[in-house]
């Protein structure tokens, strides 16, 4: 088999086999295949498209091109979440607490991030002494003790993803709903859940603006699901706002806590509530009303908070900082922003305002820089709110003062005013599974 033939099927428009797909995936992992002949597949295949069989074939492939997680010994269905991303997204700390107090496992394997603000794992790492890095051996075993376990990822998880990932960046590659869909779901796949609900965030603080977008990929991951054994259901959400109040690491904790204790934003609880629901509905708990009151339940009646100590506990962090906020990082300045205008806020740009939280050092530029656990942002006003002038905003939260004015011009480009107030935009857009989209 020649690298030169298979660039040339596809190039000319034609299948790959799976035989194909997979030279292509082992020899290039093997270094065997030169990123040259790699980002001309690469091209072809962004040019010419994938067709679902191909979709499913790459993703299984680069899901065993290195680790794999065992969950058999855990008994009962295992159901795994993943969100495309978005500023202010907190969601897995609040669902993963809720699903296991209502009795089903949660084996999350998260990751860390790159651009605006932490990851799961980055935010996780806010709370003292919190260990992500347990070994596979504990992650297992605090499932079956606790019924929750959450880590980072191991570095040999789906490596071909990796690497591809990051020659895809520099040769124009990235948007191609058949690569997006076969990198996302390589790692789930890899991750061992029997089960998986997408979280397809759609709008300017998103990788997908458009909702036609989002729900393209939202269709292709579940039929990658689908076609390899995991039933998968979507669900596309707004993040043309951040999600809830706060954006930054353990500013999002906090956030996070209050939303366990049935005391959090508005939108924060309806999205991640939905999201607990979804995932308690595949694993066969009940219809999606029945779902979500199972949800409520656990909050309403303190089971979920008393699980987030829980698992804080066993991964040897405080679990004095629910009661204790002040356990947190803290910063040396917070600076209130305000309204330099009257009206009603019109719109703010999402991926904006991520950048802001990433000057006050909320985020990472690079692999290799460090995040300020305590810096971000909070939001005293959104869209649709009426502000007048001199009002707070938001309260930005830095340990380099000298950001603070660079900040403050981001969010000055990022929120729009207007003088009627605008209509509100539904948080939960589509539903999308093997059937197809339903439009909410």
């Amino acid at each position: 088999m020649r690298m030169y033939d298979i660039i040339e099927k596809k190039r000319d428009g034609f299948e790959l086999s799976l035989e194909e797909i997979n030279y292509f995936i082992t020899e290039y992992c093997n270094n065997n295949i030169p990123d040259y002949q790699a980002s001309a597949l690469l091209m072809a295949i962004f040019l010419r498209g994938m067709n679902e069989r191909e979709t499913a074939d790459l993703t299984n492939v680069m899901a065993n091109s290195g680790d794999t997680i065992d969950l058999s010994e855990i008994p009962g269905i295992k159901v795994d979440k993943h969100s495309t991303g978005g500023v202010g997204d907190k969601t897995t700390l609040i669902l993963a607490p809720i699903v296991a107090a209502c009795g089903v496992p949660v084996a999350k394997m998260s990751g860390r991030g790159l651009g605006h603000t932490g990851g799961t794992i980055d935010k996780l790492e806010a709370i003292p002494g919190f260990n992500t890095s347990i070994s596979r051996e504990n992650f297992i075993k605090n499932v079956k003790d606790i019924g929750i376990s959450i880590s980072g990822q191991t570095g040999n998880l789906a490596p071909a993803d990796k690497k591809l990932y990051a020659l895809r960046d520099v040769t124009a590659t990235v948007n191609n709903i058949s690569l997006i869909a076969s990198s996302i779901m390589s790692k789930k796949l890899a991750s061992g859940a029997d089960r998986i609900v997408l979280d397809v965030k759609t709008g300017s603080g998103a990788f997908m603006k458009t909702l036609e977008d989002s729900a393209e990929l939202a269709r292709a991951m579940v039929k990658i699901g689908e076609n390899t054994g995991r039933h998968t259901v979507a669900i596309i959400t707004d993040m043309d706002i951040p999600l809830g109040r706060a954006v930054g690491n353990s500013l999002e904790i906090i956030e996070a806590i209050e939303t366990l204790q049935n005391k959090g934003p508005e939108d924060l609880m309806e999205v991640s509530f939905e999201l607990a629901a979804r995932m308690l509905e595949l694993c066969e708990l009940g219809t999606i009303d029945e779902c979500k009151c199972k949800v409520r339940e656990a909050v309403t009646s303190g089971k979920a908070i008393a699980k987030l100590a829980e698992v804080i506990e066993r991964q040897g962090g405080n679990k004095d900082v629910i009661y204790d906020y002040s356990l947190f990082p803290q910063v040396s300045h917070k600076f209130n922003y305000v309204s330099q205008n009257f009206g009603y806020i019109e719109s703010m740009k999402t991926d904006t305002i991520g950048i802001a939280s990433l000057e006050l050092g909320a985020g990472r530029e690079t692999k290799e820089s460090s995040i300020d656990y305590a810096a971000g942002i909070v939001f005293d006003k959104k869209t649709g709110d009426n502000v007048v002038k001199g009002e707070v905003i938001a309260t930005l939260y830095t340990n380099k003062q000298d950001k603070l004015e660079k900040a403050c011009s981001l969010l000055d480009s990022a929120i729009q005013f207007c003088e009627v107030k605008p209509k509100a935009k539904p948080l939960i857009l589509a539903y999308v599974d093997l059937s197809g989209v339903v439009i909410k």
